[in-house]
This record gives C-alpha cells, sequence and structure tokens, in this order.
C-alpha cells in the first residue's frame, strides 16, 4: 500500500474511533494475509476499530509500518529467521524433493515438515495462553467479533476462551474437512471433487471411487495425523471434554474466497458466504517506464508472469527454460522474479522484483497471464477477462488450475517436466485460439455481475454477527447430531432391524404353514 493511501485510512480509523465495533484478528502468514488485509481496511474505513493478534515470527507484516491497524505484538520464542527457513524448507520440498524423491521416502519427509509446522504452531499457542497480562487485557478491551484463518489451529481457541464470536476467512482445508466436518457443509461425493483430487464435478465411475478413497485417506490425514493430537490440548485448556473440529464448528460464519465464476455447482449452508475476488479493482496507471515497456509491445501485446510471492529463486535448469520459451514469442513479458537473471533471457522479457499484477492485468494489452495458480491471481485474471497459462506448484494450486481449464479459461503445464515448445505453445494457444479469450470474459461478466460486490458482502457479514452477537440461527441442526445421526445409520439400522424381524416372521410363518398342511396331507392319504 501506498504511503499516502495508509495515511488516509490512518486518518479515516481516527476519526471512526468509538462509532463501530471492536475485531480482534488472528491472521495466517503471506497470501493468506493479503485477502484479510483487504477486509481488515476496508472495516476502519467503516469507523470499526481493529486490532491484529501478531505473532513476532510473522513475516509479511511488520506492525513498525503506517498502518490504520493496531497491533497487538506476541513475542514468542520462534523468531522470524527460524520461521522463514521453515517455510523455505517447505517450499523446496514441494518444488523440487517431491518431484524426485520415490514415494515410500517422499510421505515420511511430507509429515515431518507437517508436524514442525504444528509444533511451531503449538508453541506460538502456548505463549500466547501463558500470557496472564495479554489474555486479561484482550478480555478487558471487550471485542464485538474475533475474525481468524483457520489454515492452523488456535484462533478458535483464543475465540473460545475470550467468550468472543468469531467468524472464519479460507479458501479451503485439506479435503473440505473443516467445511464437511466441522462447518457441516454437505459435499456429495458423486458430484462435489475432494480438495487435491484434481477432479470436476463431472466424473466417470472410477473417478468417482477415486474421489471417495480421496475423501477417506484426507478425513483420515487431518483425524489421526495432521491435528489429532489437537483434541486432548483444547480439552485441557478449556477444563473439559471437547475436540478441535467441535471448537472450529462454533464459526458464526464461514467467508470462502471463491465464487460461483469458479466454483462448480455445489450444495451450501446459510452461514457459508462466497467473497472472492474481494481484492480485486480497475486498473490504475502503471509506472512511467513500465508503460513505456508496455506500449513499446505494440498491437503483439503483453504476458504478465508470476509464480506468487513465495518463490523468490528457481534452478538455473528452470528459469533459463522459462526465459528461453519467453524469448520466442511476439509478445513483450514482464516477469516478476527475484533470482538469478537467466542467461537465456530475451530483448522481449523484462525481470521486476514486484509488478503491480492487477494493474498490469486490467491493461488493454494484456494478452495473457502466465501463473502458480493462487487464488488472488486467478482472480485478478478473471476480473479482467485475461486467459491464463497455469504452473501450480504446491498446496491448492493444482485444484484452482483444474477449475479454470474445466472453464475453458486456462492451459496447464508440468513444473516439473515442461520444455520449451510446451510453455511456448501453451501460450500461443491461449493467446490465439480466441474461445479461452470467450470463456474468460463469460466468467469475468458472471463476477461483476453480482448484487452485492464480494467486499462488501465479506464487510455486511461481520457487522452482521457485531449487531446481532453471533449468527446462531444461520448455523444447522447438524452440528447437535453425532456422526452416525447425521447420516440416519441409527435409523437405517432400526429399519433394517425392522424388515429383518418381519422378514423372519414371515419365513418362519410360511415354514409352519408348510409343514402343516404337509402334515394334513400325509395324514390323508394314510
Amino acid at each position: 500500500m501506498a504511503a499516502k493511501e495508509a495515511a488516509v485510512l490512518w486518518l479515516l480509523a481516527v476519526l471512526g474511533l468509538g462509532s463501530g465495533g471492536k475485531v480482534l484478528v488472528w491472521p495466517v502468514d503471506n497470501s493468506h494475509w493479503l485477502n484479510m488485509e483487504t477486509i481488515l481496511q476496508e472495516l476502519v474505513v467503516r469507523g470499526h476499530e481493529v486490532t491484529v493478534l501478531l505473532p513476532s515470527c510473522f513475516l509479511i507484516l511488520s506492525p513498525t509500518q503506517p498502518s490504520p491497524l493496531q497491533f497487538e505484538v506476541v513475542e514468542t520464542s520462534i523468531t522470524k529467521k527460524k520461521m522463514a527457513e521453515l517455510m523455505q524448507e517447505n517450499f523446496a520440498f514441494w518444488f523440487y524433493e517431491q518431484r524426485e524423491l520415490p514415494l515410500w521416502k517422499s510421505v515420511p519427509r511430507l509429515l515431518h515438515l507437517i508436524h514442525k509446522l504444528e509444533n511451531v504452531t503449538r508453541i506460538i499457542c502456548d505463549e500466547i495462553l501463558k500470557n496472564k497480562m495479554l489474555m486479561e487485557r484482550l478480555r478487558a478491551s471487550a471485542f464485538d467479533v474475533f475474525f481468524a484463518d483457520p489454515l492452523f489451529p488456535s484462533g478458535e481457541l483464543f475465540a473460545e476462551i475470550l467468550g468472543i464470536p468469531f467468524i472464519y476467512t479460507l479458501r479451503f482445508s485439506i479435503g473440505n474437512t473443516l467445511e464437511r466436518l466441522c462447518g457441516r457443509l454437505p459435499a456429495p461425493p458423486s458430484y462435489v471433487p475432494a480438495i487435491l483430487s484434481f477432479l470436476t464435478d463431472r466424473m466417470t465411475f472410477w473417478e468417482r471411487l477415486r474421489n471417495i478413497l480421496t475423501y477417506a485417506l484426507q478425513d483420515v490425514i487431518y483425524h489421526y495425523i495432521l491435528w489429532g493430537g489437537w483434541d486432548q490440548y483444547y480439552s485441557d485448556v478449556l477444563g473439559r471434554p471437547t475436540t478441535l473440529c467441535e471448537t472450529m464448528g462454533k464459526a458464526e460464519i464461514w467467508l470462502i474466497r471463491t465464487y460461483w465464476d469458479f466454483e462448480f455447482p455445489r450444495p451450501f449452508l446459510p452461514n457459508f458466504e462466497f467473497v472472492g475476488g474481494l481484492h480485486c479493482r480497475p486498473a490504475k496507471p502503471l509506472p512511467k517506464e513500465m508503460e513505456e515497456f508496455v506500449q513499446s509491445s505494440g498491437e503483439h501485446g503483453i504476458v504478465v508472469f508470476s509464480l506468487g510471492s513465495m518463490v523468490y529463486n528457481l534452478s538455473d535448469e528452470r528459469s533459463n527454460t522459462i526465459a528461453r520459451a519467453l524469448s520466442q514469442i511476439p509478445q513483450k513479458v514482464l516477469w516478476r522474479y527475484k533470482g538469478k537473471k537467466p542467461e537465456t533471457l530475451g530483448s522481449n522479457t523484462r525481470i521486476y522484483d514486484w509488478i503491480p499484477q492487477n494493474d498490469l492485468l486490467g491493461h488493454p494489452l494484456a494478452k495473457a497471464f502466465i501463473t502458480h495458480g493462487g487464488t488472488n491471481g486467478i482472480y485478478e485474471a478473471i476480473y479482467h477477462g485475461i486467459p491464463m497459462v497455469g504452473i501450480p506448484l504446491f498446496a491448492d494450486q493444482h485444484d484452482n488450475i483444474a477449475h479454470m481449464r474445466a472453464k475453458g479459461a486456462a492451459v496447464e503445464l508440468d513444473f516439473g517436466t515442461m520444455k520449451v515448445q510446451d510453455i511456448v505453445d501453451a501460450l500461443n494457444v491461449v493467446i490465439n485460439n480466441s474461445s479461452y479469450k470467450e470463456n474468460v470474459l463469460r466468467l469475468s461478466k458472471i463476477h461483476h455481475d453480482q448484487p452485492v460486490k464480494p467486499l462488501d458482502r465479506a464487510v455486511f457479514w461481520i457487522e452482521f454477527v457485531m449487531r446481532h452477537k453471533g449468527a446462531k440461527h444461520l448455523r444447522p441442526a447438524a452440528h447437535q447430531l453425532t456422526w452416525y445421526q447425521y447420516h440416519s445409520l441409527d435409523v437405517l439400522a432400526f429399519l433394517f432391524t425392522c424388515t429383518a424381524i418381519a422378514f423372519f416372521i414371515l419365513v418362519k410363518c410360511c415354514v409352519f404353514c408348510c409343514r402343516r398342511c404337509g402334515r394334513i396331507a400325509k395324514k390323508k392319504k394314510e
């Protein structure tokens, strides 16, 4: 954010202080914060006081920078350096190791990394809970709502202890487990693809079988590998038997960062709201030097290229493959990349540490977007109607690109195996085949044709929870049912038992009648 914009928001925050509600925030680092920050800034503009509970190891945000938000910085034993090293270790695994290691080696390696992240989360949670002065200060502040990202546990626990109604913001959880198991969101496996399955809503028999098995595997991973140990932790902290999922299920509203321009049709609940693309906005003028480069492209236009804020470097082989491919297209290319300059970089390509991605995609000369498949970037492409070449790397990115591919708005490439000609062919297809542009423009029209803008919808539901001290009337009765009641297994068991008893009695009666008739016939013959 520019300093001028920050100053304006800060002034609005000061002027509006006391006229609105009080929001306490538990953030998640990196791209997850960017979506949340957009909502928080809008809350400040509307006169609300926003306090971010910020661990000192948070990477993407510095509380010393000018901001309209207030920060409650919590010193933790986890340093920024250690957190950065852990993140880089995870990225290195997804980018390189898991592609080279055999399955029997990559799975234990992945589990090891997950447990390291879990331990860091547990340490931070412990240190906040044991900070009595902090907890008393937060309790005395009488916040109206708690706003959290459920990617990692602990936010809902703080809200429960402080007695504050809480709201979630998320794109997805692994296998939809949080939404399905904790939020009780229906997900028929016959046409709702599991996250990370790379499937669409149109599945063959074998794909449906694979989908069911994927759901089952992900549930096992969630319960017994990822967060299974948190059930006892939550019970100990709260002083009563409970589970992580039960606590998460108390969320008043789930703000899902997608919309029907992205999602396949599926059932949703009244306390689940779509806010996809809330960060998108009309393009602003580019910096002079960048605008001159863009204009020099002439009728061929430009290609915007970014693998996200987390990718700082690529191997020489990968970067040179990409650069050589980009040098063979007639378009000018603006590539966000902080790594070593490739030796094969063409004169039509410029590398930047940072690019105004939304503004470039909204430029009249933008022809294509090469993306890793992050939700934020995809929504900016949808918003401005730009076809995509997807190079997914990890997490939800494969699924995101699978959605765009199924809707005819993107071509997908494999990061580990793509060759120079693959990249050139993919760009030529999405730029020169008019169907890709037509399809993404159709999605763009759907996105823009909403009764309420996504950002306004997100803010409305946060303010709704403030006004009504929650939204219990929107939560389904499924939260009060056991798993066998939810699936009506007790009713089915009862009906099966009744049917079996009736069938047993009928058979016995038939046997008795047959034997009696047989004896009567025998007596008559005698």
